[in-house]
Parts: structure tokens; C-alpha cells; sequence
């Protein structure tokens, strides 16, 4: 497992799931469709999807490579 940070790209709205599913070693899209399902079942899902994006940190950057 990798560590959980949103990644640059890959990202629909916050990265969330796609952190996630790095994380887990699944497909973004997989990971996408089990958050939509479970957002048909009642209880907090939008609302800990906005705090996993506030508290998942951005991953950082990777230094660019020096051109000659």
C-alpha cells in the first residue's frame, strides 16, 4: 500500500477517490462507482468525502527533470 495523498492528476473533483483507490490497488473508476452507490444509501458519505478532501494531504510534486 501506498501512502494516502491526492494525486495531481487522475483527479474528477477532489482526488478522494482516486487517493483512495491507489491506496487499495484498485481502478479510480471502481472506487468512483462504489462512492456513487453508497451515496443512494442514507447516512454522512458527501459530507466525509468534503472532510477526507480537507484532511488527505496533495501529493507532492515530482521534481522536474534538468534539460540541457
Amino acid at each position: 500500500m501506498t501512502a494516502l495523498a491526492r494525486p495531481q492528476n487522475g483527479r474528477m473533483i477532489g482526488g478522494v477517490c482516486a487517493a483512495l483507490a491507489r491506496r487499495f490497488g484498485t481502478s479510480a473508476t471502481t472506487m468512483r462507482v462504489i462512492f456513487v452507490v453508497s451515496c443512494l444509501l442514507p447516512g454522512p458519505q458527501f459530507l466525509i468525502y468534503l472532510a477526507m478532501w480537507i484532511m488527505i494531504p496533495n501529493e507532492k510534486p515530482e521534481p522536474a527533470a534538468a534539460s540541457w
